[in-house]
């Protein structure tokens, strides 16, 4: 099954513009009463127990509480971590045996933007038919008149518990650093989001000399010119610096993930986090079945990396839950993607983790004693690009035979020196060209070929 399949579910929640359903207050509260239904049907316990966070959009608040009092209108105890990561929210179900974990957040989407994101109790995403399920109990809801109370007259609860559970999940963090990052200088970009809470305290519990940029959340600013769609803005004050950084972070609005900067103001996207992980736990032998899980999205530079290095490349649907689940069939301790979804399983993380991900990354360089240029200085790049194209629906491309001969015609004209991938966003109504060629022209002209016959036929 595949996110099509599902209504409300996307690749990584319930994703809308806030005020507009299936964010409105009604609908907020209903899914949460739904939530609640699931976990009481389900109960081990008497009393099963939520953990709630939240990013810095302005709706944020109100969307949490409208699903808090849904929770707790099952007899669902809720607790608040208050502006938290999404992978915090994570940690903090499975470490507090929690029965699940929901995150208030759109991640790099706009403020007006939000979303719901839900982790059982073991810190994994939901499967998809287990979304499905509460889809299901959702509509129920919403098409049986008078069988749910109206939300809008009660108080919102009151929340317990914010500043330790954030506390805890700093720590656990810093647990996780044993090298000394004192000797890095490092720019964090904070995409005034959810990292703005935590990537300063963390910082500075590892001895990391960093200086914060877009680290003032107002509800509005949130990835406003910032954060993992702009990690440029982060790369050019680097290479302004004279020399004055090591590195430059950026995370997105729930820090998730996490792009970089080299030291001469050089991007880095996930593929080269993958393979300088990837080659430090196979030097250590922890590096399971020398495997890496990649997406179809990774470019063919990274296979070709691996492959040098004896390492082997899987290629996983996109979306960090799915490249979760190809690492669980397969065994593999490291997975990820180009976005900056990467994901550590040789430890106890179970979701991507920006923060976790910057740490790591630095672990390296300072035991290393390398840059972060030379850790991937033989990554070929094979030129890529990525177009855009908004739809009226998601009709499978097969199904339109325009836009079928434009990539059957793109596929035969490269016969086998690139890749082609078309698909539709998990979270937004996009589709997504991606057209790999060892030239630019061919990359363009292909690319073109391929974004014009959609936006004909299926474009707004």
């Amino acid at each position: 099954m595949t996110s099509q399949d599902r209504q409300l579910f996307g690749t990584d929640g319930i994703r809308g513009v806030a005020g507009e359903f299936p964010l409105t207050a009604e609908s907020t509260f209903l899914i949460g009463r739904a939530l609640g239904h699931d976990l009481v049907k389900t109960k081990t316990k008497a009393t099963p127990r939520v953990v709630i966070g939240q990013d810095t959009r302005e709706s944020s608040r109100w969307i949490a509480d409208r699903v808090a009092l849904g929770l707790t209108s099952c007899q669902v105890e809720v607790r608040s971590a208050g502006v938290i990561t999404t992978p915090g929210v994570a940690y903090l179900a499975r470490s507090q045996k929690f029965d699940a974990g929901v995150v208030i957040s759109a991640s790099h989407n706009p403020w007006t933007d939000n979303g719901i994101k839900v982790f059982s109790g073991d810190g994994f995403k939901l499967p998809d038919s287990h979304e499905l399920a509460i889809e299901k109990e959702i509509f129920a809801i919403l098409q049986a008149p008078g069988a749910h109370p109206e939300p809008s007259s009660k108080p919102s609860p009151t929340l317990p518990g914010e500043h330790s559970l954030r506390t805890d999940y700093i720590q656990w963090l810093a647990k996780n650093v044993s090298t000394d990052l004192s000797c890095l200088r490092v720019l964090v970009d904070c995409a005034n989001g959810a990292a703005a809470a935590e990537a300063p305290e963390l910082f500075r519990a590892c001895r990391i000399r960093a200086e914060f940029i877009c680290s003032s959340p107002d509800g509005k600013n949130i990835n406003e010119g910032c954060g993992a769609l702009h990690p440029a803005a982060v790369a050019k004050k680097i290479a302004a610096s004279g020399g004055k950084f090591d590195l430059g972070v950026t995370f997105d609005g729930d820090a998730d993930r996490a792009l970089f900067s080299d030291a001469s103001g050089r991007v880095v996207n996930g593929d080269g986090v993958l393979l300088l992980a990837a080659r430090d736990l196979h030097a250590r032998g922890i590096l399971r079945g020398a495997t890496v899980v990649a997406t179809t999205m990774s470019n063919m530079g990274l296979e070709i990396s691996l492959r040098n290095s004896g390492i082997r490349m899987l290629r996983a649907n996109v979306g960090d839950k799915y490249v979760l689940e190809e690492m669980m069939k397969t065994g593999a301790t490291l997975g990820g993607e180009q976005s900056g979804h990467i994901i550590f399983r040789d430890g106890e993380a179970t979701t991507g983790d920006g923060l976790l991900t910057a740490l790591r990354v630095m672990d390296i360089m300072a035991r290393s004693g390398r840059s972060l240029a030379d850790l991937i200085s033989d990554l070929k790049v094979f030129p890529q690009r990525i177009q855009n194209i908004r739809v009226r629906e998601k009709i499978p491309f097969d199904q339109v035979p325009e836009v079928k001969h434009a990539i059957d015609a793109a596929q035969r004209e490269l016969n086998g020196d690139g890749r082609i991938v078309v698909r539709y966003s998990g979270t937004e109504t996009l589709a997504r060209v991606m057209v790999e060629a060892e030239s630019e022209e061919k990359m363009n002209a292909l690319t073109d070929k391929i974004a014009a016959a959609i936006n004909s036929h299926l474009g707004i």
